[in-house]
């Protein structure tokens, strides 16, 4: 799970705006059914938000 320090750090933004992104996150995840803890969010989730699908991506 990724908390907003995670967040924070790895975007380099204050702990204030990672609490807002966990919250559109987790609102995303609650419309699709799932059960959500205030505050985090999966990394898996995350990773796919933020960075797309790891495994499509191919080098030049």
């Amino acid at each position: 799970m990724m908390h907003a320090e995670d967040i924070s750090r790895e975007l380099g933004i204050s702990k204030g705006y990672a609490y807002k992104i966990i919250k559109e996150l987790n609102q995303e995840l609650k419309e699709a059914g799932f059960i959500v803890i205030s505050g985090r969010v999966p990394r898996a989730f995350w990773e796919t938000k933020f960075y797309g699908n790891r495994t499509q991506i191919e080098t030049v």
